[in-house]
């Protein structure tokens, strides 16, 4: 992930001409007679304005968890304005679940070629793939006539052979939310090598505490996958995934088998929740926010959970980058521009003047400082400042700013769907003691052979 400044350029919406409905007016002039006398004649009546025709347009959100309410709300500002701006238009919201929408729905849709009008949409290889089959809209000429190509901090995930298909709602940066006082009462410090991390885990152990919550089980295996994901980037570096793309590293190489040894060692020597395989990714995010853990390996978006009114630990939150481990990816954080919107391809050209006004409406430094501020959303736009974003949310953009070497993006955007579901399952195992370390890393170069 590319780091977010303050000072960068603020960025300029070129404003979109709403279409506008023309009407015809005149008079009409009747008149009756009478076998005695004419009768005055009718007054003139303006002819009654056309309406336009109404069209619907489909909208696939994700935004449907409690946590999700303020980027649901901004979303809804934008689908009232976007539909005030083009005549006769009607959004139908879909929201779903996001990972049943990228594994199922829009994967279905898209092999049949029937994707929504606009949809969420990840980027890197879904991003690569949809296009490769002609379902993505290209942007690049639509961002350049709105006079967005140059605002975005990032669209690398969205890119391919040089044309946009696809545009970041926000970034994300992963690192470990943890409980300022539960640490204090432990006599810990924030850990900065692994040794000093296994210790704090110790520590909070020892008084009774779960050290690290954790809900991957019951289908949500890449809970698991964040925190190993950036356990083999420590260790190896990020040419290491990149390799996963080319086929140049390997699941069994020793940075990886290293980075499965590791994940195990946190579960057996029970510093992650012993529950985590019958736990739901909700459930263990909020086994944090109730004071029932000390640490919460997650995404900035989870900040937005942690401030709710559910949480009682929002004044004790805080967060920091994992640590250091030694190796190749030090002083680097997890992080990317991966989710967002797309576009479908078939498109008419009402639906195109939807989707232009949409954008327009929806990426604005206004939207991005909201959503920064109520849901710690790394800003996906160039922004002048982060706004009035303190506590939490500033200490996570700080958290990008001092990752000296910068982001490296979630793993699951370089490789295929399959092996993507494949070490969801195997992790799941390996974290239940049902695989060992080397046999999980054999397990998943099994699946990147097949692939």
């Amino acid at each position: 992930m590319n780091k977010v400044k303050s000072g960068l350029s603020l960025a300029v919406v070129m404003a979109m001409t709403a279409t506008s409905v023309a009407c015809s007016s005149g008079s009409q002039t009747a008149t009756t007679t009478t076998t005695t006398s004419p009768s005055p004649s009718t007054p003139v009546k303006a002819a009654e304005k056309e309406k336009p025709k109404e069209f619907k347009m489909t909208l696939r959100h994700i935004e449907i968890r409690d946590t999700a309410k303020s980027n649901l709300a901004i979303l809804t500002s934008v689908v009232k304005a976007t539909e005030a701006e083009v005549p006769g238009l009607k959004f139908e919201l879909d929201g779903v679940e996001d990972v049943v929408n990228r594994d199922t729905k829009l994967k279905a849709e898209m092999q049949a070629g029937s994707p929504p009008p606009i949809f969420d949409l990840f980027g890197g290889a879904d991003t690569l793939n949809y296009s490769k089959a002609g379902r993505l809209l290209d942007l690049t000429p639509i961002l350049t006539e709105l006079g967005l190509k140059d605002k975005f901090m990032n669209l690398n995930e969205f890119t391919v052979d040089g044309k946009i298909y696809g545009l970041p709602r926000s970034g994300f940066v992963e690192g470990v939310f943890y409980n300022k006082k539960m640490f204090a009462d432990a006599g810990v410090q924030v850990p900065k090598t692994w040794d000093e991390f296994l210790k704090v885990c110790e520590a909070i152990k020892a008084k009774g505490i779960t050290p690290i919550a954790m809900g991957g089980g019951a289908g949500d295996g890449w809970v698991i996958n964040m925190l190993l994901n950036t356990l083999f980037v420590r260790i190896g570096g990020p040419q290491v995934q990149d390799g996963f793309a080319t086929g140049k590293s390997k699941w069994t190489d020793p940075a990886v088998v290293e980075a499965f040894k590791k994940l195990e060692e946190l579960k057996t020597k029970g510093y992650i929740d012993k529950n985590v395989i019958a736990t739901k990714y909700s459930d263990g995010q909020a086994r944090f926010y109730t004071g029932q853990a000390a640490m919460l390996f997650d995404g900035s978006w989870a900040a937005s959970a942690i401030k709710s009114p559910k949480s009682i630990v929002a004044n004790d939150a805080s967060f920091f980058n994992f640590p250091n481990m030694g190796g190749g990816g030090d002083d680097m954080i997890n992080g990317g521009w991966s989710n967002g919107y797309g576009f479908s391809s078939k498109l008419n050209e009402n639906e195109l003047k939807a989707v232009k006004s949409f954008i327009k409406n929806f990426y604005t430094e206004a939207n991005q400082k909201i959503a920064l501020k109520e849901s710690g959303n790394i800003p996906a736009l160039k922004l002048t400042d982060i706004g009035d974003a303190t506590g939490l949310i500033a200490e996570i953009v700080q958290a990008q700013l001092s990752a000296k070497k910068g982001a490296f993006p979630a793993f699951d955007a370089l490789v295929s769907p399959a092996v993507k579901k494949t070490l969801e399952a195997t992790s799941e195992e390996l974290i239940g003691g049902k695989i060992t370390a080397q046999k999980a890393a054999e397990k998943m170069q099994a699946a990147q052979d097949a692939k």
